[in-house]
């Protein structure tokens, strides 16, 4: 687990990168939100409320990529996805909103991702150790399963196969990159997530 000087530097080291990345994404965003909302017809700004350190519920950013409101499982994703929105969840830059939850101090830039209730925030034992961390915008079990969609999908249940298996090995890599934590693994998985 991390410590709380430890927790000081992550925290230093978030405010940094986002400031300095804040002004060139800024305008960047809201082009993306006005594309979306011409082509949606609805809000560009998705909300959803996830969950985050110490398992408390906090309301995340993302580019909207769906047609409709409330999409939950992999084959419905992939059947309600608009054009943009396909380009979007590919890239991973219907992201890029959660630069405010970062500044806000609900995210880091590398962490466990914010899961929606039920998943974190059920977890029992040594594996609540992952709530000690603010949720992240990348990591090293977001790296492992950039494409989970597509896993999903070729799934006979999809949800079965995210909670016996995608879900538990999450738990295990987050585990093991909070017990091993460093600046400079963060800053790894930052620029693997953008070259990946």
């Amino acid at each position: 687990m991390l410590s709380k000087d430890q927790k000081v530097v992550k925290r230093v080291f978030d405010l940094i990168v986002s400031v300095v990345l804040l002004p060139l994404l800024f305008l960047f965003i809201v082009l993306l939100i006005l594309i979306i909302t011409i082509s949606t017809g609805s809000f560009g700004l998705y909300r959803q409320k996830r969950i985050g350190q110490f398992g408390k519920p906090f309301t995340l950013y993302k580019l909207k990529t769906l047609k409709g409101r409330k999409h939950h499982d992999a084959k419905e994703i992939k059947e309600n996805e608009t054009r943009i929105g396909g380009w979007l969840r590919k890239s991973k830059l219907d992201e890029l909103p959660q630069i405010f939850n970062i500044l806000k101090g609900e995210m880091s830039w590398v962490g466990p991702r914010p899961d929606i209730p039920g998943y974190a925030d059920a977890l029992e034992g040594d594996d609540r150790v992952i709530l000690q961390l603010k949720p992240g915008l990348t990591g090293p079990a977001t790296l492992k399963y950039k494409n989970e969609e597509q896993l999903l999908l070729r799934q006979k249940d999809p949800l079965q196969y995210n909670d016996e298996v995608i879900w538990p090995d999450k738990v295990a890599i987050n585990k093991e990159y909070i017990n091993n934590w460093s600046l400079l693994k963060d800053i790894k998985y930052i620029i693997a997530s953008v070259f990946t």
